[in-house]
């Protein structure tokens, strides 16, 4: 387990650089959407990450 979190912590960091990296504008304006949001809207979109990465998870291993 230890031997592949500090990769993955490194991939998650560039997945999640790519988008403002790219497209600086569009990642702005979503961003400030997000920062609209009511918190109860926040944590649906965190509960449905935290789903994904989980099904992605037990899927790759």
């Amino acid at each position: 387990m230890g031997d592949l979190l500090l990769p993955a912590l490194g991939l998650l960091l560039v997945i999640e650089g790519l988008l403002p990296f790219l497209l600086p504008g569009h990642w702005r304006t979503t961003f400030r959407r997000l920062t609209e949001l009511s918190d109860g809207q926040l944590r649906f979109v965190g509960l449905a990450s935290m789903l994904a990465g989980v099904l992605l998870f037990y899927l790759a291993t």
